[in-house]
């Protein structure tokens, strides 16, 4: 069996590896007690259409739930993170993580170069 690291990255959960998705349930981890529908489409800055996409394909797959309150003003939906959705986010980070920690050592292994940053446009 090779000792050489897996690129396969089956360890990530598809689910969360898009960018929108990544951004929701990055600010809802964030915000334990929910947020509503605008603070999130601010937060995340997607379309109402993307934001309402994504939260109805989470919401499916039980990672968060919407609750609609009326009352005074204007009703508003907010948006939690269920306890398996916390728990499914964080060990996608987890593997996230596992997969930059790997790419640093292999950079270092090769001896690489580090990262450049290019000139600034405006330094003359």
């Amino acid at each position: 069996m090779s000792s050489k690291p897996s690129y396969a990255l089956s360890g990530l959960d598809k689910v969360f590896h898009e960018r929108g998705r990544l951004a929701i349930c990055s600010a809802l981890i964030a915000n334990t007690e929910g947020l509503s529908f605008t603070q999130l489409l601010e937060a995340c800055d997607l379309t109402d259409g993307n934001l309402n996409r994504h939260l109805h394909a989470l919401a499916e797959m039980g990672i968060v739930t919407m609750q609609r309150i009326t009352g005074k003003g204007r009703p508003q939906t907010i948006v939690r993170i269920t306890r398996e959705g916390s728990e499914r986010f964080l060990n996608y980070i987890d593997e996230l993580e596992g997969v930059v920690r790997e790419v640093q050592r292999a950079r270092k292994r090769k001896g690489s170069p580090g990262r450049t940053v290019p000139a600034s446009s405006t330094s003359q």
